[in-house]
């Protein structure tokens, strides 16, 4: 007996790689703002720049 793939099976497994996907790039965006920025990107004041770098000394990545 074969087994038929469906296209809702597909589209299931399609829509679970997207998730992935933007789960890791928002991941890899916050590591950099929090972890590398510097306040390069995050230019919107200082509550922003002093979160970010709260940020970084709660992740214990060396800033200064």
């Amino acid at each position: 007996m074969a087994i038929a793939h469906s296209p809702s099976r597909a589209t299931d497994s399609l829509a679970t790689v997207l998730i992935a996907v933007g789960v890791v790039l928002l991941a890899l965006l916050t590591l950099y703002l929090v972890g590398f920025d510097q306040g390069v990107i995050s230019r919107s004041g200082m509550y922003l720049h002093e979160l970010m770098h709260d940020g970084r000394h709660l992740l214990s990545v060396p800033c200064h």
